[in-house]
Protein backbone atom coordinates (compact mmCIF):
# COMPACT_ATOMS: atom_id res chain seq x y z
CA UNK A 1 0.00 0.00 0.00
CA UNK A 2 0.89 3.42 -0.71
CA UNK A 3 -0.06 6.31 1.31
CA UNK A 4 -0.18 9.95 -0.36
CA UNK A 5 -2.22 13.30 0.20
CA UNK A 6 -4.55 14.58 -2.33
CA UNK A 7 -6.06 17.96 -2.10
CA UNK A 8 -5.23 18.11 1.85
CA UNK A 9 -6.82 14.76 2.00
CA UNK A 10 -4.99 11.66 3.67
CA UNK A 11 -4.95 8.70 0.70
CA UNK A 12 -4.13 4.96 0.85
CA UNK A 13 -4.25 2.87 -2.50
CA UNK A 14 -2.12 -0.18 -3.72
CA UNK A 15 1.37 0.27 -5.65
CA UNK A 16 0.87 0.72 -9.26
CA UNK A 17 -2.41 2.80 -9.00
CA UNK A 18 -2.91 5.87 -10.81
CA UNK A 19 -2.74 9.11 -9.45
CA UNK A 20 -6.47 9.32 -10.95
CA UNK A 21 -8.05 6.22 -9.66
CA UNK A 22 -6.59 7.49 -6.33
CA UNK A 23 -8.15 10.74 -5.85
CA UNK A 24 -11.52 9.04 -7.07
CA UNK A 25 -11.53 6.40 -4.74
CA UNK A 26 -11.57 9.07 -1.75
CA UNK A 27 -14.35 10.99 -4.52
CA UNK A 28 -12.17 13.87 -5.94
CA UNK A 29 -12.79 14.22 -9.55
CA UNK A 30 -10.54 14.89 -11.64
CA UNK A 31 -11.62 15.77 -15.74
CA UNK A 32 -10.94 13.75 -18.23
CA UNK A 33 -11.41 13.11 -22.07
CA UNK A 34 -9.68 10.72 -23.66
CA UNK A 35 -9.41 8.27 -20.70
CA UNK A 36 -10.99 5.21 -21.09
CA UNK A 37 -10.09 2.79 -17.96
CA UNK A 38 -7.92 -0.13 -19.13
CA UNK A 39 -8.15 0.77 -22.70
CA UNK A 40 -6.90 4.02 -23.23
CA UNK A 41 -5.07 5.32 -20.66
CA UNK A 42 -1.82 7.55 -22.65
CA UNK A 43 -2.81 11.34 -21.22
CA UNK A 44 -3.57 11.96 -25.04
CA UNK A 45 -5.88 15.12 -24.17
CA UNK A 46 -3.65 16.64 -21.31
CA UNK A 47 -7.12 17.59 -19.15
CA UNK A 48 -6.47 15.75 -16.34
CA UNK A 49 -2.94 17.36 -15.40
CA UNK A 50 -2.15 17.65 -11.80
CA UNK A 51 0.42 19.37 -9.76
CA UNK A 52 2.75 17.48 -7.37
CA UNK A 53 4.35 19.48 -4.58
CA UNK A 54 8.25 19.98 -5.27
CA UNK A 55 8.00 19.37 -8.98
CA UNK A 56 7.79 22.16 -11.44
CA UNK A 57 6.04 20.24 -14.70
CA UNK A 58 2.60 18.97 -14.04
CA UNK A 59 1.73 15.39 -14.55
CA UNK A 60 -1.19 13.53 -16.65
CA UNK A 61 -3.03 11.78 -13.41
CA UNK A 62 -4.57 8.65 -16.00
CA UNK A 63 -0.51 7.45 -16.58
CA UNK A 64 1.29 8.28 -13.40
CA UNK A 65 1.26 6.41 -10.77
CA UNK A 66 0.96 7.49 -7.10
CA UNK A 67 4.40 7.29 -4.83
CA UNK A 68 4.69 7.12 -1.25
CA UNK A 69 4.61 10.21 0.65
CA UNK A 70 3.58 12.12 -2.57
CA UNK A 71 1.37 15.22 -2.15
CA UNK A 72 -1.13 16.17 -5.03
CA UNK A 73 -3.16 19.46 -5.60
CA UNK A 74 -5.68 18.65 -8.39
CA UNK A 75 -7.38 22.10 -8.31
CA UNK A 76 -4.73 24.61 -7.77
CA UNK A 77 -4.49 28.08 -9.71
CA UNK A 78 -1.66 26.26 -12.09
CA UNK A 79 -4.11 23.47 -12.67
CA UNK A 80 -6.87 25.16 -13.72
CA UNK A 81 -5.30 27.54 -15.80
CA UNK A 82 -3.02 24.45 -17.63
CA UNK A 83 -6.17 23.07 -18.38
CA UNK A 84 -7.95 26.01 -19.38
CA UNK A 85 -5.24 26.58 -22.22
CA UNK A 86 -4.87 22.62 -23.39
CA UNK A 87 -8.75 23.08 -23.71
CA UNK A 88 -8.72 26.30 -25.69
CA UNK A 89 -6.29 24.72 -28.08
CA UNK A 90 -8.47 21.58 -28.37
CA UNK A 91 -11.40 24.37 -29.43
CA UNK A 92 -9.05 25.97 -31.95
CA UNK A 93 -8.95 22.89 -33.87
CA UNK A 94 -12.99 21.99 -33.54
CA UNK A 95 -15.49 22.50 -35.30
CA UNK A 96 -18.09 23.95 -32.39
CA UNK A 97 -20.78 24.25 -34.25
CA UNK A 98 -22.77 22.65 -31.44
CA UNK A 99 -25.87 23.17 -32.99
CA UNK A 100 -25.43 20.20 -35.93
CA UNK A 101 -23.89 18.00 -33.76
CA UNK A 102 -25.96 15.07 -32.70
CA UNK A 103 -23.97 14.60 -29.42
CA UNK A 104 -24.82 18.60 -28.52
CA UNK A 105 -25.84 17.95 -24.75
CA UNK A 106 -24.41 14.37 -24.30
CA UNK A 107 -20.20 15.80 -25.69
CA UNK A 108 -17.33 15.82 -23.37
CA UNK A 109 -16.01 18.30 -24.47
CA UNK A 110 -18.74 20.48 -24.89
CA UNK A 111 -18.99 20.03 -21.14
CA UNK A 112 -15.18 20.93 -20.06
CA UNK A 113 -15.90 23.69 -22.08
CA UNK A 114 -18.86 25.26 -20.12
CA UNK A 115 -17.09 23.84 -16.91
CA UNK A 116 -14.04 26.14 -17.46
CA UNK A 117 -16.05 29.04 -18.29
CA UNK A 118 -14.69 29.00 -22.16
CA UNK A 119 -16.88 32.28 -23.45
CA UNK A 120 -14.41 32.97 -26.23
CA UNK A 121 -11.52 31.63 -28.02
CA UNK A 122 -8.08 33.21 -28.10
CA UNK A 123 -6.64 31.08 -30.92
CA UNK A 124 -6.70 31.42 -34.32
CA UNK A 125 -8.84 28.39 -35.85
CA UNK A 126 -7.10 25.81 -38.43
CA UNK A 127 -9.94 24.11 -39.40
CA UNK A 128 -9.09 21.91 -43.06
CA UNK A 129 -11.54 21.25 -45.52
CA UNK A 130 -12.78 17.22 -44.57
CA UNK A 131 -15.23 15.74 -46.71
CA UNK A 132 -17.49 12.86 -45.45
CA UNK A 133 -18.68 9.82 -46.82
CA UNK A 134 -22.26 9.23 -46.21
CA UNK A 135 -21.88 5.93 -48.22
CA UNK A 136 -20.77 4.33 -45.14
CA UNK A 137 -23.20 3.75 -41.91
CA UNK A 138 -20.60 5.06 -39.81
CA UNK A 139 -19.76 8.49 -40.27
CA UNK A 140 -16.40 10.47 -39.48
CA UNK A 141 -16.21 14.39 -38.63
CA UNK A 142 -12.70 15.06 -39.24
CA UNK A 143 -12.73 18.26 -37.83
CA UNK A 144 -14.96 17.34 -34.58
CA UNK A 145 -11.90 14.98 -33.92
CA UNK A 146 -9.99 15.40 -30.81
CA UNK A 147 -7.60 12.80 -31.63
CA UNK A 148 -8.01 11.54 -27.89
CA UNK A 149 -7.21 7.48 -29.47
CA UNK A 150 -10.36 6.28 -28.18
CA UNK A 151 -11.65 4.91 -31.35
CA UNK A 152 -7.90 3.74 -32.46
CA UNK A 153 -8.16 1.86 -28.98
CA UNK A 154 -11.30 0.41 -28.82
CA UNK A 155 -11.10 -0.81 -32.75
CA UNK A 156 -7.53 -2.00 -31.77
CA UNK A 157 -8.04 -3.56 -27.85
CA UNK A 158 -11.74 -4.51 -27.69
CA UNK A 159 -12.62 -5.18 -31.33
CA UNK A 160 -9.52 -6.51 -32.77
CA UNK A 161 -10.31 -5.02 -36.17
CA UNK A 162 -7.11 -2.31 -36.27
CA UNK A 163 -9.65 -0.11 -38.99
CA UNK A 164 -8.52 3.16 -37.63
CA UNK A 165 -4.71 4.31 -36.96
CA UNK A 166 -3.21 8.17 -36.93
CA UNK A 167 -2.54 8.65 -40.75
CA UNK A 168 -0.31 12.16 -41.82
CA UNK A 169 2.64 13.94 -39.70
CA UNK A 170 2.67 17.09 -37.61
CA UNK A 171 0.40 19.45 -37.88
CA UNK A 172 -1.36 16.83 -40.47
CA UNK A 173 -1.77 14.39 -38.20
CA UNK A 174 -5.39 12.53 -37.80
CA UNK A 175 -7.09 9.92 -37.28
CA UNK A 176 -8.26 7.75 -40.38
CA UNK A 177 -8.65 4.34 -42.37
CA UNK A 178 -5.16 3.63 -42.60
CA UNK A 179 -5.64 0.51 -44.94
CA UNK A 180 -7.92 2.20 -47.00
CA UNK A 181 -8.87 4.99 -49.09
CA UNK A 182 -12.09 5.67 -46.45
CA UNK A 183 -14.24 3.56 -44.23
CA UNK A 184 -16.80 2.53 -47.18
CA UNK A 185 -13.68 0.25 -48.65
CA UNK A 186 -11.95 -0.72 -45.46
CA UNK A 187 -12.82 -4.35 -44.21
CA UNK A 188 -14.95 -2.44 -41.27
CA UNK A 189 -17.47 -4.39 -39.38
CA UNK A 190 -19.76 -1.16 -38.41
CA UNK A 191 -20.42 -2.60 -35.31
CA UNK A 192 -20.24 0.93 -33.72
CA UNK A 193 -18.05 0.39 -30.73
CA UNK A 194 -15.95 3.52 -31.87
CA UNK A 195 -18.97 5.70 -32.39
CA UNK A 196 -20.29 5.27 -28.89
CA UNK A 197 -16.83 5.43 -26.99
CA UNK A 198 -15.79 8.76 -28.80
CA UNK A 199 -15.96 11.64 -26.20
CA UNK A 200 -17.40 13.90 -28.89
CA UNK A 201 -19.27 14.10 -32.14
CA UNK A 202 -16.26 13.04 -34.49
CA UNK A 203 -17.60 9.73 -35.25
CA UNK A 204 -21.83 9.31 -35.89
CA UNK A 205 -24.19 7.16 -37.52
CA UNK A 206 -25.22 8.45 -40.89
CA UNK A 207 -28.93 9.57 -39.97
CA UNK A 208 -31.43 7.99 -41.75
CA UNK A 209 -34.58 9.97 -40.30
CA UNK A 210 -35.40 11.92 -43.03
CA UNK A 211 -36.26 8.94 -44.72
CA UNK A 212 -38.71 7.83 -42.69
CA UNK A 213 -40.35 11.30 -42.39
CA UNK A 214 -40.86 11.73 -46.33
CA UNK A 215 -42.23 7.69 -46.15
CA UNK A 216 -44.81 8.65 -42.70
CA UNK A 217 -45.57 11.81 -44.87
CA UNK A 218 -46.67 10.34 -47.99
CA UNK A 219 -50.26 8.92 -48.07
CA UNK A 220 -49.72 6.41 -51.02
CA UNK A 221 -47.32 4.25 -48.51
CA UNK A 222 -47.74 2.07 -45.96
CA UNK A 223 -45.78 2.10 -43.59
CA UNK A 224 -44.87 -1.01 -40.96
CA UNK A 225 -42.15 -0.10 -38.31
CA UNK A 226 -40.17 -3.27 -36.19
CA UNK A 227 -38.23 -2.69 -32.91
CA UNK A 228 -35.36 -5.16 -31.68
CA UNK A 229 -35.49 -6.84 -28.81
CA UNK A 230 -32.71 -4.45 -27.74
CA UNK A 231 -34.08 -1.42 -28.17
CA UNK A 232 -36.56 -2.05 -25.48
CA UNK A 233 -33.81 -2.07 -22.52
CA UNK A 234 -32.41 1.13 -23.70
CA UNK A 235 -34.51 3.82 -25.96
CA UNK A 236 -36.13 5.63 -22.89
CA UNK A 237 -32.96 5.86 -21.06
CA UNK A 238 -32.60 9.42 -22.15
CA UNK A 239 -35.80 10.54 -20.54
CA UNK A 240 -34.99 8.81 -17.73
CA UNK A 241 -37.60 6.60 -17.10
CA UNK A 242 -36.71 3.05 -15.90
CA UNK A 243 -37.71 -0.33 -17.55
CA UNK A 244 -40.89 -0.53 -15.45
CA UNK A 245 -41.77 2.84 -16.60
CA UNK A 246 -40.59 2.34 -20.22
CA UNK A 247 -42.68 -0.81 -21.34
CA UNK A 248 -43.05 -1.94 -24.46
CA UNK A 249 -46.49 -1.84 -24.77
CA UNK A 250 -44.94 2.51 -24.11
CA UNK A 251 -42.71 2.51 -26.86
CA UNK A 252 -45.46 0.55 -29.12
CA UNK A 253 -47.55 4.05 -28.33
CA UNK A 254 -44.51 6.07 -28.78
CA UNK A 255 -44.11 4.87 -32.38
CA UNK A 256 -48.24 5.17 -33.19
CA UNK A 257 -47.72 8.64 -32.34
CA UNK A 258 -44.69 9.09 -34.55
CA UNK A 259 -47.55 8.33 -37.71
CA UNK A 260 -46.35 4.27 -38.10
CA UNK A 261 -49.04 2.70 -39.57
CA UNK A 262 -48.47 -0.70 -37.68
CA UNK A 263 -46.20 -1.63 -35.40
CA UNK A 264 -44.79 -4.67 -34.83
CA UNK A 265 -41.91 -6.45 -32.70
CA UNK A 266 -39.13 -8.06 -34.03
CA UNK A 267 -39.72 -10.31 -31.38
CA UNK A 268 -41.99 -12.58 -33.80
CA UNK A 269 -39.38 -12.94 -36.63
CA UNK A 270 -36.67 -13.72 -33.54
CA UNK A 271 -38.95 -16.64 -32.84
CA UNK A 272 -39.29 -17.50 -36.59
CA UNK A 273 -35.55 -17.23 -37.19
CA UNK A 274 -35.52 -19.77 -34.10
CA UNK A 275 -37.44 -22.05 -35.87
CA UNK A 276 -35.33 -21.89 -38.91
CA UNK A 277 -31.73 -21.43 -37.14
CA UNK A 278 -32.65 -24.18 -34.62
CA UNK A 279 -34.02 -26.73 -37.72
CA UNK A 280 -31.10 -26.33 -39.57
CA UNK A 281 -28.63 -27.17 -36.65
CA UNK A 282 -30.70 -30.09 -35.95
CA UNK A 283 -29.96 -31.24 -39.68
CA UNK A 284 -26.42 -30.21 -39.96
CA UNK A 285 -25.39 -31.97 -36.49
CA UNK A 286 -27.25 -35.19 -37.33
CA UNK A 287 -25.45 -35.16 -40.22
CA UNK A 288 -22.47 -33.83 -39.77
CA UNK A 289 -20.41 -35.68 -42.54
CA UNK A 290 -21.93 -33.35 -45.26
CA UNK A 291 -21.63 -30.14 -43.79
CA UNK A 292 -19.10 -27.82 -42.12
CA UNK A 293 -18.77 -27.65 -38.03
CA UNK A 294 -19.51 -25.82 -36.03
CA UNK A 295 -22.40 -23.92 -37.19
CA UNK A 296 -22.24 -20.18 -36.64
CA UNK A 297 -25.37 -18.20 -35.62
CA UNK A 298 -25.96 -15.34 -38.35
CA UNK A 299 -27.73 -13.01 -36.78
CA UNK A 300 -25.24 -10.49 -36.04
CA UNK A 301 -24.35 -8.71 -39.60
CA UNK A 302 -21.29 -7.01 -37.62
CA UNK A 303 -20.21 -10.72 -37.11
CA UNK A 304 -20.83 -12.07 -40.78
CA UNK A 305 -18.76 -9.07 -42.08
CA UNK A 306 -15.68 -10.05 -39.69
CA UNK A 307 -15.66 -13.65 -41.20
CA UNK A 308 -16.39 -12.54 -44.31
CA UNK A 309 -13.57 -10.00 -44.45
CA UNK A 310 -11.24 -12.06 -41.40
CA UNK A 311 -11.27 -15.79 -42.16
CA UNK A 312 -13.26 -16.20 -45.15
CA UNK A 313 -12.84 -19.61 -45.19
CA UNK A 314 -15.16 -20.17 -42.15
CA UNK A 315 -18.07 -18.14 -43.92
CA UNK A 316 -19.43 -21.86 -45.15
CA UNK A 317 -20.26 -22.69 -40.97
CA UNK A 318 -22.39 -19.59 -40.96
CA UNK A 319 -25.92 -20.43 -41.05
CA UNK A 320 -28.13 -19.37 -43.93
CA UNK A 321 -30.74 -18.53 -42.07
CA UNK A 322 -31.37 -14.50 -42.36
CA UNK A 323 -31.42 -12.49 -39.17
CA UNK A 324 -34.22 -11.38 -37.45
CA UNK A 325 -34.76 -8.00 -38.93
CA UNK A 326 -34.36 -9.58 -42.65
CA UNK A 327 -36.75 -12.03 -42.15
CA UNK A 328 -39.26 -9.53 -40.60
CA UNK A 329 -39.14 -7.55 -43.94
CA UNK A 330 -39.63 -10.94 -46.21
CA UNK A 331 -42.59 -11.95 -44.05
CA UNK A 332 -44.25 -8.54 -44.13
CA UNK A 333 -43.74 -7.76 -47.85
CA UNK A 334 -44.74 -11.53 -49.04
CA UNK A 335 -47.46 -12.15 -46.27
CA UNK A 336 -48.50 -9.36 -44.49
CA UNK A 337 -49.42 -6.90 -47.28
CA UNK A 338 -51.71 -9.55 -48.91
CA UNK A 339 -53.24 -9.87 -45.52
CA UNK A 340 -54.52 -6.09 -45.51
CA UNK A 341 -54.73 -5.86 -49.45
CA UNK A 342 -51.45 -3.54 -50.27
CA UNK A 343 -48.97 -3.89 -52.93
CA UNK A 344 -45.91 -4.98 -51.24
CA UNK A 345 -44.06 -2.29 -53.95
CA UNK A 346 -46.02 0.25 -51.78
CA UNK A 347 -45.68 -1.22 -48.22
CA UNK A 348 -42.73 0.07 -46.47
CA UNK A 349 -40.59 -1.51 -44.15
CA UNK A 350 -38.51 0.48 -41.06
CA UNK A 351 -36.20 -0.89 -38.94
CA UNK A 352 -35.27 0.35 -34.99
CA UNK A 353 -31.80 -1.25 -34.19
CA UNK A 354 -29.84 -0.98 -31.18
CA UNK A 355 -27.25 -1.76 -34.54
CA UNK A 356 -25.17 0.15 -37.14
CA UNK A 357 -24.16 -2.52 -39.32
CA UNK A 358 -27.61 -3.57 -39.47
CA UNK A 359 -27.94 -0.10 -41.93
CA UNK A 360 -25.18 -1.83 -43.79
CA UNK A 361 -27.19 -5.47 -43.74
CA UNK A 362 -30.13 -3.65 -45.11
CA UNK A 363 -28.67 -2.74 -48.04
CA UNK A 364 -27.55 -6.28 -49.49
CA UNK A 365 -27.82 -6.98 -52.79
CA UNK A 366 -29.32 -10.61 -51.60
CA UNK A 367 -31.74 -9.05 -49.43
CA UNK A 368 -34.74 -8.58 -52.38
CA UNK A 369 -36.83 -11.79 -51.81
CA UNK A 370 -40.32 -10.58 -51.17
CA UNK A 371 -40.95 -8.29 -54.12
CA UNK A 372 -37.67 -7.76 -55.80
CA UNK A 373 -37.30 -4.58 -53.56
CA UNK A 374 -35.20 -4.67 -50.47
CA UNK A 375 -36.58 -6.64 -47.91
CA UNK A 376 -36.16 -3.73 -45.48
CA UNK A 377 -35.95 0.24 -46.53
CA UNK A 378 -34.65 1.72 -44.01
CA UNK A 379 -32.53 1.08 -41.05
CA UNK A 380 -32.42 3.95 -37.97
CA UNK A 381 -30.75 3.28 -34.58
CA UNK A 382 -31.98 3.97 -30.88
CA UNK A 383 -30.36 7.03 -30.96
CA UNK A 384 -32.25 8.28 -34.27
CA UNK A 385 -35.81 6.93 -32.53
CA UNK A 386 -35.12 9.14 -29.93
CA UNK A 387 -34.10 12.15 -31.89
CA UNK A 388 -37.33 11.34 -33.88
CA UNK A 389 -39.27 11.76 -30.69
CA UNK A 390 -37.74 14.66 -29.48
CA UNK A 391 -38.31 16.56 -32.64
CA UNK A 392 -42.45 15.63 -33.07
CA UNK A 393 -42.85 16.62 -28.75
CA UNK A 394 -43.31 12.79 -27.60
CA UNK A 395 -43.23 12.52 -23.75
CA UNK A 396 -43.31 8.38 -23.73
CA UNK A 397 -43.69 9.39 -19.36
CA UNK A 398 -46.95 10.45 -20.56
CA UNK A 399 -48.53 7.98 -23.08
CA UNK A 400 -50.31 4.93 -22.00
CA UNK A 401 -49.59 1.61 -23.24
CA UNK A 402 -50.88 -0.36 -26.22
CA UNK A 403 -50.39 -3.63 -27.87
CA UNK A 404 -48.23 -4.21 -30.63
CA UNK A 405 -50.50 -5.00 -34.18
CA UNK A 406 -51.24 -8.42 -35.25
CA UNK A 407 -50.57 -11.12 -36.70
CA UNK A 408 -46.85 -10.01 -36.36
CA UNK A 409 -46.74 -8.73 -33.19
CA UNK A 410 -46.11 -11.69 -30.78
CA UNK A 411 -43.28 -12.87 -29.05
CA UNK A 412 -41.78 -14.95 -26.73
CA UNK A 413 -39.41 -14.84 -24.47
CA UNK A 414 -37.15 -16.75 -25.92
CA UNK A 415 -36.96 -13.73 -28.65
CA UNK A 416 -36.79 -11.03 -26.04
CA UNK A 417 -32.99 -12.34 -25.24
CA UNK A 418 -32.40 -12.40 -28.61
CA UNK A 419 -30.24 -9.04 -27.29
CA UNK A 420 -28.30 -10.30 -24.52
CA UNK A 421 -25.18 -12.36 -25.28
CA UNK A 422 -25.59 -15.92 -24.81
CA UNK A 423 -29.70 -15.59 -26.05
CA UNK A 424 -29.89 -16.39 -29.43
CA UNK A 425 -28.11 -19.80 -28.29
CA UNK A 426 -29.89 -20.41 -25.14
CA UNK A 427 -33.22 -19.55 -27.49
CA UNK A 428 -31.95 -22.04 -30.06
CA UNK A 429 -31.34 -24.57 -27.89
CA UNK A 430 -35.03 -24.79 -26.12
CA UNK A 431 -36.28 -25.09 -29.73
CA UNK A 432 -33.80 -27.44 -30.67
CA UNK A 433 -34.28 -29.81 -27.59
CA UNK A 434 -38.32 -29.87 -28.70
CA UNK A 435 -37.54 -30.69 -32.33
CA UNK A 436 -35.91 -33.48 -31.67
CA UNK A 437 -37.66 -34.84 -28.82
CA UNK A 438 -41.11 -33.66 -29.04
CA UNK A 439 -40.66 -32.25 -25.49
CA UNK A 440 -40.08 -28.78 -23.92
CA UNK A 441 -37.01 -29.13 -21.91
CA UNK A 442 -36.17 -26.65 -18.63
CA UNK A 443 -36.87 -23.18 -20.24
CA UNK A 444 -33.49 -22.70 -17.11
CA UNK A 445 -31.61 -25.68 -18.63
CA UNK A 446 -29.41 -23.82 -20.70
CA UNK A 447 -28.21 -21.13 -17.99
CA UNK A 448 -24.27 -22.03 -18.58
CA UNK A 449 -24.66 -19.87 -21.36
CA UNK A 450 -25.64 -16.97 -20.09
CA UNK A 451 -23.54 -13.84 -18.84
CA UNK A 452 -20.95 -11.13 -19.80
CA UNK A 453 -18.10 -13.49 -20.35
CA UNK A 454 -16.43 -12.89 -23.47
CA UNK A 455 -15.73 -16.36 -24.36
CA UNK A 456 -18.62 -19.12 -22.48
CA UNK A 457 -18.54 -22.98 -23.63
CA UNK A 458 -20.96 -25.35 -22.37
CA UNK A 459 -22.05 -29.21 -23.18
CA UNK A 460 -25.69 -30.24 -23.15
CA UNK A 461 -27.33 -33.42 -24.15
CA UNK A 462 -30.10 -33.83 -25.95
CA UNK A 463 -31.94 -37.31 -26.10
CA UNK A 464 -32.12 -38.30 -29.50
CA UNK A 465 -29.39 -36.64 -30.87
CA UNK A 466 -25.75 -36.50 -28.55
CA UNK A 467 -24.16 -34.07 -26.38
CA UNK A 468 -23.92 -30.70 -28.01
CA UNK A 469 -20.70 -29.01 -27.50
CA UNK A 470 -21.69 -24.84 -27.71
CA UNK A 471 -19.84 -21.93 -27.15
CA UNK A 472 -20.84 -18.34 -26.87
CA UNK A 473 -18.44 -15.45 -27.82
CA UNK A 474 -19.32 -11.27 -27.57
CA UNK A 475 -16.74 -8.95 -28.80
CA UNK A 476 -15.06 -9.18 -31.92
CA UNK A 477 -11.33 -9.34 -30.50
CA UNK A 478 -12.63 -12.93 -28.14
CA UNK A 479 -14.21 -13.86 -31.85
CA UNK A 480 -10.80 -13.91 -33.32
CA UNK A 481 -9.11 -15.85 -30.62
CA UNK A 482 -12.15 -18.12 -30.83
CA UNK A 483 -11.49 -19.08 -34.47
CA UNK A 484 -7.73 -19.31 -34.63
CA UNK A 485 -8.30 -21.91 -31.51
CA UNK A 486 -10.87 -23.54 -33.93
CA UNK A 487 -8.40 -23.07 -36.56
CA UNK A 488 -5.70 -24.67 -35.21
CA UNK A 489 -7.63 -27.60 -33.36
CA UNK A 490 -7.18 -26.37 -29.89
CA UNK A 491 -11.20 -26.00 -29.12
CA UNK A 492 -13.66 -28.61 -30.64
CA UNK A 493 -17.50 -27.23 -31.14
CA UNK A 494 -20.83 -27.75 -32.97
CA UNK A 495 -22.74 -25.17 -32.16
CA UNK A 496 -21.18 -21.41 -31.72
CA UNK A 497 -23.05 -18.07 -31.50
CA UNK A 498 -21.02 -14.94 -31.68
CA UNK A 499 -22.05 -11.11 -31.47
CA UNK A 500 -20.21 -8.49 -32.67
CA UNK A 501 -20.50 -5.87 -29.40
CA UNK A 502 -19.26 -6.39 -26.10
CA UNK A 503 -22.47 -7.97 -24.11
CA UNK A 504 -24.52 -8.86 -27.57
CA UNK A 505 -27.16 -6.18 -28.99
CA UNK A 506 -27.60 -4.67 -25.65
CA UNK A 507 -24.13 -3.15 -26.33
CA UNK A 508 -25.03 -2.11 -29.70
CA UNK A 509 -23.41 0.20 -31.42
CA UNK A 510 -26.83 1.82 -32.17
CA UNK A 511 -27.92 2.42 -28.06
CA UNK A 512 -27.31 5.43 -25.96
CA UNK A 513 -24.11 6.80 -25.14
CA UNK A 514 -22.90 6.84 -21.86
CA UNK A 515 -19.72 8.65 -21.56
CA UNK A 516 -17.24 6.06 -19.91
CA UNK A 517 -20.34 3.38 -18.74
CA UNK A 518 -20.50 0.07 -19.64
CA UNK A 519 -24.30 -0.12 -20.16
CA UNK A 520 -24.55 -3.81 -21.59
CA UNK A 521 -25.09 -5.95 -18.39
CA UNK A 522 -27.65 -3.85 -17.19
CA UNK A 523 -29.53 -3.62 -20.54
CA UNK A 524 -28.83 -7.34 -20.88
CA UNK A 525 -30.57 -8.04 -17.20
CA UNK A 526 -33.82 -6.49 -18.28
CA UNK A 527 -33.98 -9.12 -21.49
CA UNK A 528 -33.43 -11.85 -19.14
CA UNK A 529 -36.19 -10.48 -16.40
CA UNK A 530 -38.51 -9.94 -19.45
CA UNK A 531 -37.94 -13.96 -20.35
CA UNK A 532 -37.95 -14.70 -17.00
CA UNK A 533 -41.98 -13.31 -16.69
CA UNK A 534 -43.18 -14.43 -20.02
CA UNK A 535 -46.11 -16.38 -20.58
CA UNK A 536 -44.46 -17.91 -23.21
CA UNK A 537 -40.61 -19.51 -23.12
CA UNK A 538 -40.30 -21.34 -26.54
CA UNK A 539 -40.34 -20.07 -29.40
CA UNK A 540 -41.70 -23.03 -31.03
CA UNK A 541 -45.46 -21.88 -29.38
CA UNK A 542 -45.52 -18.70 -30.90
CA UNK A 543 -49.24 -18.44 -32.24
CA UNK A 544 -48.40 -16.34 -35.07
CA UNK A 545 -44.69 -18.78 -35.92
CA UNK A 546 -47.44 -21.26 -35.98
CA UNK A 547 -49.85 -19.88 -38.27
CA UNK A 548 -47.26 -18.60 -40.48
CA UNK A 549 -46.08 -22.06 -41.06
CA UNK A 550 -49.58 -23.66 -41.65
CA UNK A 551 -51.01 -20.77 -43.69
CA UNK A 552 -47.56 -20.34 -45.99
CA UNK A 553 -44.50 -21.62 -45.17
CA UNK A 554 -45.53 -24.97 -44.55
CA UNK A 555 -42.26 -26.14 -41.95
CA UNK A 556 -38.76 -25.31 -41.25
CA UNK A 557 -36.43 -25.99 -43.77
CA UNK A 558 -39.11 -25.81 -46.60
CA UNK A 559 -38.66 -24.94 -49.71
CA UNK A 560 -40.79 -21.54 -49.33
CA UNK A 561 -38.59 -21.46 -46.19
CA UNK A 562 -35.76 -21.70 -48.00
CA UNK A 563 -36.29 -18.77 -50.56
CA UNK A 564 -37.80 -16.28 -48.14
CA UNK A 565 -36.18 -16.84 -45.17
CA UNK A 566 -32.70 -17.62 -45.92
CA UNK A 567 -29.39 -16.55 -48.05
CA UNK A 568 -26.59 -16.90 -49.60
CA UNK A 569 -23.71 -15.85 -47.58
CA UNK A 570 -21.38 -16.30 -50.46
CA UNK A 571 -23.37 -14.27 -52.83
CA UNK A 572 -21.77 -10.32 -51.78
CA UNK A 573 -18.57 -9.80 -51.45
CA UNK A 574 -16.41 -7.18 -48.59
CA UNK A 575 -13.98 -4.90 -49.81
CA UNK A 576 -10.58 -6.06 -50.33
CA UNK A 577 -7.86 -3.77 -48.64
CA UNK A 578 -5.64 -2.18 -50.53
Amino acid sequence: MVSLTINGKAVCVPEGTSILDAARSVNIDIPTLCYLKDLNEIGACRICMVEIEGQEPLVAACDNEVREGMIVYTNSQKVRMTRRVNLQLLLSQHDVNCVKCTRSGNCKLQKLANDYNLLGAPYQKKLRPAPVDYSAPILRFENRCVKCMRCVQVCDKMQGMHIWDLVGTGSRTTVGTARANSLSSSLCTYCGQCVTHCPVGALEERDDTDHVYRMLADPALTTVVQVAPAVRAAWAEYFRLSPAQATPGVLASALRQLGFDYVFDTNFSADLTIMEEGSEFIERFTHREKYPMPMFTSCCPGWVRFVKGQFPQFARNLSTAKSPQQMFGAVAKRCFAGKIGVDPRSLRVISVMPCTSKKAEAALSTMKDACGDADVDVVITTRELVRMLRCSMIDPATLEESGFDSPLGSGTGAAVIFGATGGVMDAALRSAYYLVTGKNPDPDAFTAVRGMQGWKEASFDIPGAGTVRTAVVSGLGNARKLLEAIETGRVQYDFVEVMACPGGCAGGGGQPIHDGVECASQRGNVLWGLDRNAALRFSHENPDVQALYTEFLGKPLSERSHHLLHTDIGAWQMPQER
